[in-house]
């Protein structure tokens, strides 16, 4: 069971280091990482029997993290009008 979820987890960190063109990719890749690792969490403290409070603030700050990636992706969207990182000059 925790084989499947290390395979999530390196499965997310290749496409987030390799399909590097969209913003859109790389903050659902992200997503995906995060939610193995809340899945390796619920799985550990279910074998130790230990209080689950932890998990709420991580899904916490997951959504926050969420949240400040799409509003990125949406001002991005506005200026520019895509989401490729190679259409803009980050020193500008």
């Amino acid at each position: 069971m925790m084989m499947c979820f290390l395979v999530m987890f390196f499965l997310g960190n290749m496409i987030f280091v390799s399909k590097h063109k969209h913003l859109l990719i790389v903050l659902l890749s992200l997503e995906f990482i995060v939610l193995s690792i809340y899945l390796m969490m619920v799985f550990y403290f279910m074998m130790l029997n230990y209080n689950m409070y932890m998990l709420m603030v991580f899904l916490v700050f997951s959504v926050c993290e969420g949240a400040l990636g799409l509003s990125i992706l949406v001002s991005m969207i506005r200026t520019y009008g895509n989401d490729y990182f190679q259409s803009y000059n980050l020193l500008w």
